[in-house]
């Protein structure tokens, strides 16, 4: 491909005049990203194509690499940007090694775009899983390049090439990349071993200028919100010293912007410098904005104290012991997430160990519908591959005083998920739930509120499948093919060791007794159904329990009429309790007492959520009374005693209750009626000793001899 054939030029044009985008090469390790790369750039940085003695050595890429070419500004992008001549693509070179992820991820974090390369004749392989994620996670465009098809005949090349088409678009199917470009394309005819040894103009290609072109056509709109008076944040990858000038550290603007002699701060170093001096691509300027690759010269600062890190506004990155962040699990991660899993952490170029606690999945859920109005723009918030926009998070405040189900862990799914039946829905139906999470980092870190996180398994590691094809027939990756277990945005600053019991997180409970006893009927009178306001239970407490704790815990019957508990009732844990509304319950139903245990509540209370109805009176009603089986039926011998005022005697003497042997002295006491008369008495002693018992009646009886006489169970 000539050089000049793209819009470039000899010369190339000033900072000022020319739109930066980012673009992150990534692809599984030997899938010829470099040669692409070299192929490509006009300019290198100093840090381009395996400048390192150690990437040299062992035939791989070892760290980022950054280089660029310009085009022409394409027409759908300066109408957007009348000011600016020329396009200037800036290439992020990746690693592709398993073994490099925390550089990987360092570099997806900086990008407008992706080019994907994939070897077209070894197919999807392990790493490519990952730079999918990594892709959707921090991009909102991608191009395939499917590298290396000189290796087919010519013969069959183009039937080839479709064929590794098909097999791309399987894997991008379930993604937000299904209807990607793929071009293909030899970045080197010949190999890499042939590339080592040409320059950049004799490098026999293929298919190259298709590829720059669907580039330059399909390329959205880079994304450049800077808010007025945004923060600066500048992302380092590279830092080196050069005699009589300084200190010179390369990198990209995240948000905001600098000018020279502009004062930043090192956070991690706890210094503040002055701008010297900046160039983009050894182009020397004076501004460099949130978008643009630059090189930033300060004085007196030792570059052995930085590699990576951030050069920020003074006083605008804070130091987070630990945050809640809004996460989601990554679907093409195949391990549980358990509580208090101890993960990877990577934000930007920082990646530390940190525990992870989960809930709110459920809650999370049935906001869905309210979020799309809840979302707000973050000023000065990044809008390159560190924003958490990009990876489908929204901008939520995190409520301390909200309630939340307990979880084990990171959840897989919901169930009775809502969105699961609804086509229409707005939202992803396969996309994980929501949830929050508190990470409590093992090593703090400087970064700014609401930057994308990436949770990650690093030491998941499968050897045997590093630089092999893991293509399932079902066309998802296996599970070491992906050790990116999470996304999240962070949302608040916390501290671990304080904040952690502030979280309410509960587990309903219940307890279940039963209606042992039914308190008097009254007709309700709203609607005249014949109701019990007063019950009483039993079989909810053990019979040493002490009930009064107990008493105004509420209860729910099967029809769902609520109630409290009022006093007990004797003695064995049984209880009396108050309906407001009514209840039609009926003896032997359940009664239930749902209750929340919360987690670190100091108290170690049952709460309930449950509330009393408004009160429904309603009029008591004469209870029918049963008619009571007799114990024993005798007759009246004769009557005794003295006579009443009423003229009736006052003792009756009645045969037929008892045989000769019982002990009727035991029986004294017990209720005897008179049923033709209705007369009641009470055994008060024996009268001789063939079973006769003497009954005392406090009214007078007026029974005759031989009328029949009841003796009445005990009550």
């Amino acid at each position: 491909m000539s050089k000049d054939d793209s819009g470039n030029s000899s010369a190339p044009p000033s900072a000022e005049e020319v739109l930066n985008v980012n673009v992150g090469i990534l692809g599984h390790v030997d899938s010829g990203k470099t040669s692409l790369v070299k192929t490509l750039s006009t300019l290198l940085s100093t840090a381009a194509l395996d400048k390192s003695k150690q990437s040299r050595q062992r035939g791989m890429t070892l760290d980022l690499g950054f280089s660029c070419f310009f085009l022409e500004m394409p027409q759908h992008l300066q109408e957007l940007y009348p000011e600016k001549k020329k396009l200037q693509m800036t290439l992020v070179d990746c690693p592709g090694h398993a073994s490099l992820i925390r550089t990987i991820i360092g570099g997806a974090q900086i990008i407008d775009m992706v080019l994907l390369v994939v070897d077209a004749f070894k197919g999807w392989q392990a790493q490519t899983t990952e730079c999918l994620v990594l892709a959707e996670l921090t991009s909102p465009h991608l191009v395939v390049a499917l590298n290396k098809v000189d290796m087919f005949s010519e013969n069959e090349r183009e039937k080839k090439v479709q064929d590794a088409k098909k097999m791309v678009q399987r894997r991008l199917k379930n993604s937000k990349f299904r209807d990607a470009p793929m071009i293909g394309v030899s970045a080197c005819i010949g190999g890499e071993k042939v590339a080592a040894g040409m320059d950049l103009a004799t490098n026999p290609t293929h298919n190259i200028e298709k590829l720059v072109e669907t580039l330059k056509n399909s390329l959205p709109a880079p994304k450049r919100a800077i808010a007025k008076g945004a923060p600066f944040y500048f992302s380092i990858d590279h830092c080196f010293p050069i005699k009589g000038m300084g200190t010179v550290m390369t990198g990209t603007v995240l948000s905001g912007s600098v000018s020279v002699n502009d004062m930043i701060e090192f956070p991690t170093l706890g210094l503040e410098r002055k701008v010297k001096s900046m160039q983009m691509f050894k182009r020397k300027t004076m501004k460099i904005s949130q978008g643009d690759r630059a090189g930033i010269c300060v004085s007196s600062l030792d570059s052995n104290l930085l590699e990576r890190g951030v050069a920020a506004t003074p006083g605008a990155v804070q130091l987070l012991k630990g945050a809640i962040a809004l996460v989601r699990k990554i679907p093409y991660y195949q391990h549980s997430i358990g509580d208090k899993s101890k993960v990877h952490i990577s934000v930007g170029h920082t990646t530390v160990m940190a525990t992870v606690t989960f809930w709110g999945a459920k809650e999370l859920r049935e906001q869905q519908e309210k979020r799309s109005s809840q979302q707000e723009s973050i000023d000065g918030h990044s809008a390159l591959g560190g924003d958490a926009d990009l990876a489908g998070l929204p901008y939520l405040k995190y409520d301390w005083d909200q309630d939340f189900i307990h979880q084990d862990g990171m959840l897989e799914t919901l169930s009775s998920d809502p969105m699961s039946s609804d086509p229409s829905t707005k939202l992803n139906r396969k996309e994980a739930p929501l949830h929050w999470a508190m990470l409590d980092f093992q090593t703090p870190i400087y970064c700014p509120l609401h930057s994308l996180v990436i949770g990650s398994r690093l030491d998941l590691n499968d050897k045997s499948n590093n630089n092999k094809s893991v293509i399932s027939s079902a066309g998802e990756g296996t599970a070491s093919s992906c050790r990116l277990a999470f996304c999240g945005r962070l949302i608040e600053k916390v501290e671990p060791a304080k904040d952690y019991t502030r979280i309410r997180s509960y587990t309903p409970k219940e307890r279940t007794g039963v209606i042992s006893r039914l308190g008097d009927p009254h007709k309700r009178q709203d609607d005249g159904k014949t109701v019990r306001y007063e019950i009483f239970g039993s079989d909810l407490f053990k019979k040493e329990t002490i009930l009064k704790p107990f008493l105004g815990m509420k209860l729910i019957t099967p029809q769902g009429d609520i109630g409290e508990i009022k006093s007990a009732f004797g003695t064995g844990g049984k209880f009396r309790a108050f309906f407001p509304g009514g209840t039609e319950a009926r003896e032997g139903d359940a009664l239930v007492m749902p209750f929340l245990r919360f987690a670190h509540d100091p108290e170690k209370k049952m709460r309930q959520t449950l509330v009393l109805p408004a009160a429904r009176p309603g009029s008591r009603m004469e209870s029918k009374k049963k008619k009571v089986k007799p114990e024993a039926v005798g007759q009246v011998e004769k009557l005794k005693g003295d006579v009443l005022e009423n003229g009736k005697y006052n003792t009756a003497i009645i045969a037929g209750f008892f045989t000769p042997e019982v002990n009727v002295r035991e029986r004294i006491g017990r209720k005897v009626v008179i049923p033709s008369t209705k007369e009641e008495g009470t055994i008060s002693g024996a009268f001789g000793k063939a079973g006769k018992c003497k009954v005392a009646f406090p009214d007078g009886v007026s029974a005759e001899a031989g009328t029949k006489a009841e003796l009445r169970p005990p009550e």
